[in-house]
């Protein structure tokens, strides 16, 4: 996996039931962690809602989402 950087745009590999984000929905990675361990802060903005979410997720809970490949197909 490449290592991600702000402004990439991500998607979920789990569920996170406690903020109501679901397996595959895509988010914008908005700070990285490196201490203890690599994590994204990444913001959601889901619809129906008019608010973001953000998550401090860990390297395994997201993937790099090519937009471009995901359209193209």
């Amino acid at each position: 996996m490449r290592s991600l950087c702000v402004d990439d745009v991500v998607r979920l590999k789990q569920d996170i039931p406690e903020l109501e984000l679901s397996r595959g929905e895509v988010g914008v990675v908005r700070s990285t962690w490196f201490a203890p361990a690599v994590a994204y802060e990444v913001e959601f903005s889901q619809i129906g809602h008019d608010y973001q979410t953000r998550a401090l997720l860990m390297e395994n809970q997201v993937e790099f989402h090519d937009h471009d490949a995901a359209t193209s197909r």
